[in-house]
């Protein structure tokens, strides 16, 4: 059985070390508190690993099923007897996969941080925010019902919010953290209606219970939320498609994608942290949790997040292809990336092998928070040493930066899904799983793997090849970076998570995903078919070596390669004008037919009997003040007439 202590600690750790260093750390741990942050962060890893070698080789497997545990489950709000809100711990595949995932990754961008922010006047505050973010995603994955699960939805955004606004001192940081906040919180609004929806229809906001009540098709429940309908579709499925909805959201997926992009406003290692293993992946991760509700119930909603995946998948690969900015280019791969998990959920079936896309969409997951946390720590390296985001002021950095070069080139492979990196064998079975269940959707995700290898390979010859440019006034080199004594790389502390992420993109491929992870917990072997991986890798290295063809030495073939596609190049570039889009539709019709006549009305019509009443009341007061005269003969002579208007009204009612 689980130790609920142990599990416990993993999350409570980090929080404790927001609250320490959010009271004390400016006065008292100023220059300790990135180790103490860290130190707290390494024991969270230690437990989570130690969790997960307990669970999948001691106890959780039982008559060759993995089973769900709650070891910890407490009353926090009850309504009635039947009736609560209860906080609780569990722990089956999935979450204890997660708990590595984000207690390793957010180790990495701790360790990597100690450099990378060193000297920053607001050092301590970087680290409670970390710690607070790390307990949010925690607590996310770890909760027992999904009330539970809400709360630490809205606490990742919170936390989310401060550290992509922790520069609040540039205007661009303070817009991004709104525009990430707002929109996800518009998202949010359909989790929580969906939620109440769920809920109310099961009964419960236990998961076991609300998806065992859900999945039986001679349940009360089912035949009840069936008969309700509203435009066409039944209380489940809007229950369920407004649950995918927040999680679009928070996982950016097209149309709610446009937060990411300027959510690279935070330091760099915090978009290792949002873009690799946290936050745009509780998505992935909510829709995977109530996967039988989706898959046995409402397979018309799993059908919508299969296409919402393919679609986000393919327009980012596109505008990545035209991005300059290095944070943007990982950005839009990220969205990409979970657009791959999403798909590959909305493919999948319920049991045994037709649930490959579910464990193919989990197996992804976990590779991709190895690479891609190793290219966002890989970008902070070079920006730390170029002080620019812009590829136009890279070139040749692979003779100053050996560590970062090889690293960064290893997570390119593993992302382009080159054997036998890790990303090969998570997209190779998303992409089998897309083969058996949609052909339309596995063209789309054929065309973006090569894409995927093009944008990607552009990205590292651009910055590592090329020739180098000249940046204010001198070239690429050790005048140009900045010296200090860790190094012209930052530093072991620096340098230790490449490495180490670096060894997980490489050889996480190689673990039996599916003997641990599976829609009903039974071993599912993996799926590799020579044949079917010749397309895939073939457009991948089509990618790679035009990409080499047009970036590997200055020319301006991009450019001419550009004016090719012209209307199509400049749509991409400026994001297909989706962001213009919103602020249209938000500025020219939400604010001037909406917005303007509700203040109008609100000022003339509400405000205005407001001021009336007040008026009114002033105006009667200042007449009958007078009658308040001290006299007490006076305040007689009014009672005893009033009751003779009484008397006198009682006695022509009742004649």
């Amino acid at each position: 059985m689980p130790n609920a202590t142990i599990i416990a600690l993993i999350p409570l750790l980090p929080l404790a070390g927001f609250i320490l260093l959010g009271l004390f750390g400016r006065k008292i741990f100023k220059t300790s508190s990135g180790v103490i942050g860290t130190a707290l962060l390494l024991t969270s890893t230690i437990l989570a690993l130690y969790t997960a070698y307990d669970y999948f080789f001691v106890y959780g497997k039982v008559a060759g099923v993995y089973q769900q545990f709650i070891p910890m489950k407490l009353t926090w709000l009850e309504f009635s007897p039947g009736v609560s809100i209860d906080m609780g711990l569990t722990v089956d595949s999935i979450s204890v996969m997660m708990l590595v995932v984000v207690t390793f990754i957010s180790l990495m961008v701790h360790i990597y941080s100690l450099g990378y922010m060193k000297g920053e006047e607001r050092f301590p505050t970087y680290y409670a925010y970390l710690g607070l973010f790390t307990f949010s995603m925690l607590g996310l994955v770890l909760a027992s019902n999904i009330f539970q699960i809400y709360i630490f939805w809205e606490l990742v955004g919170v936390s989310s919010f401060l550290l992509i606004g922790y520069y609040y001192n540039k205007p661009s940081a303070v817009a991004a953290c709104k525009k990430a906040f707002i929109v996800t919180r518009f998202a949010d609004l359909g989790f929580l209606i969906g939620i109440l929806i769920l809920s109310n229809s099961a009964g419960t906001l236990d998961f076991n219970t609300m998806i065992s009540t859900l999945t039986s098709p001679d349940s009360d429940a089912v035949k009840n939320a069936a008969a309700t309908s509203f435009l066409g579709a039944s209380a489940l499925t809007w229950g369920a498609a407004l649950v995918f909805i927040g999680g679009a959201g928070k996982s950016a997926m097209f149309p709610l994608h446009i937060w990411l992009p300027d959510a690279m406003e935070g330091p760099t290692p915090v978009s290792a942290l949002i873009h690799a293993a946290t936050m745009v992946v509780a998505g992935v991760y909510l829709v995977a949790r109530l996967f039988p509700v989706f898959a046995l119930t409402t397979p018309a909603v799993l059908e919508i997040v299969g296409w919402v995946g393919a679609v986000s998948a393919i327009i980012a690969a596109i505008i990545a292809c035209t991005q300059t900015d290095i944070k943007r280019v990982l950005a839009y791969s990220t969205m990409s990336q979970i657009g791959y998990m999403m798909f590959a959920l909305g493919v999948s079936h319920y049991g045994g092998e037709a649930g490959l896309g579910y464990t193919a969409s989990l197996f992804h997951l976990f590779t991709h928070a190895m690479f891609k946390a190793l290219l966002f720590l890989g970008a902070g390296a070079v920006i730390h040493y170029i002080h620019s985001n812009d590829m136009k002021d890279m070139g040749g950095l692979r003779k100053y930066l050996p560590i970062t070069h090889i690293t960064f080139l290893i997570a390119c492979l593993a992302i382009a899904g080159v054997p036998p990196f890790a990303g090969f064998f998570s997209k190779e079975e998303i992409l089998l799983a897309a083969y058996k269940n949609n052909m339309t959707i596995y063209w789309i995700a054929l065309i973006t793997s090569g894409l995927t290898a093009f944008y990607m390979f552009r990205l590292y010859f651009s910055i590592f090849w090329n020739k180098p440019h000249v940046v204010h006034g001198e070239k690429h080199g050790p005048a140009a970076s900045v010296k200090t004594s860790e190094g012209k790389e930052g530093g072991f502390v620096m340098m230790l998570p490449l490495v180490l992420l670096a060894i997980g993109a490489a050889a996480a491929g190689f673990i039996p995903f599916g003997e641990f992870v599976s829609t009903d917990g039974k071993a599912l072997e993996s799926h590799f078919h020579l044949q079917f991986s010749i397309a895939p890798v073939a457009l991948g290295l089509a990618g790679i070596f035009t990409a080499m063809w047009l970036y590997k030495k200055q020319n301006n073939k991009p450019e001419k390669l550009a004016a090719s596609f012209n209307g199509l190049y400049k749509a991409a570039y400026h994001k297909f004008y989706i962001d213009e889009i919103y602020l249209f539709i938000t500025k020219k019709v939400l604010f001037n037919l909406i917005g303007r006549p509700a203040a109008w009305f609100d000022r003339n019509v509400v405000d205005g009997l407001v001021n009336f009443s007040g008026n009114a009341t002033e105006f009667v007061s200042e007449k009958i003040k007078k009658m308040q005269s001290g006299k007490v003969q006076q305040y007689a002579i009014y009672f005893l007439g009033g009751v003779i208007v009484l008397a006198a009204v009682f006695i022509y009612i009742w004649k």
